[in-house]
């Protein structure tokens, strides 16, 4: 089965420096960082399980899965960037789409980009995970993953400090 998907991709072009901006995102986060099995084995009941997950969330709901610092791995090739690509989640709300549709699944945790563009400015960057999630089927389905995406704009906003340019 092959099916076309409309994607929307948002930038947020900030004001602030990339260290600024990469600072708010950590202090807004939480992290699982040593892995998710590992801090999901900790759990050995679905309360256990909340638990262990709501205390991990940052401010704004989400946590850390992995950090990728492409920045850093090019400056061992001779490249010079500011750029960090994080996933991030929290199985708390993915649980919310993938009760009515595992399908979900393919994207939650969902990806965040932060980067210093050639025009010097930062720019914080993602695809709405509803827009990704379009070919799932159900009410239930789309409208978590809009709330999804109101938290994934609102973290981008706050630590971009502005809203998306059209």
């Amino acid at each position: 089965m092959i099916q076309m998907l409309n994607v929307e991709h948002r930038e947020h072009v900030s004001k602030h420096s990339f260290e600024d901006v990469v600072g708010a995102f950590y202090d807004a986060t939480g992290s699982i960082e040593e892995g998710f099995g590992e801090v999901a084995k900790t759990a050995h009941s679905p309360e256990e399980f909340e638990r262990v997950f709501k205390a991990r969330e940052g401010s704004s709901g989400f946590m850390r899965f992995d950090v990728i610092d492409h920045g850093g791995w090019l400056a061992t090739i001779g490249q010079r960037a500011k750029a960090v690509m994080v996933v991030l989640g929290n199985p708390l709300i993915a649980r919310t789409m993938l009760q009515h549709d595992v399908g979900a699944g393919l994207n939650v945790p969902v990806r965040i980009f932060i980067y210093q563009h050639q025009d010097g400015k930062t720019r914080v960057a993602y695809d709405l995970p509803s827009t990704l999630m379009s070919n799932l089927k159900g009410d239930p389905v789309a409208e978590a993953a809009s709330k999804l995406d109101a938290k994934l704009v609102a973290l981008a906003e706050h630590i971009s400090g502005v809203k998306a340019d059209d």
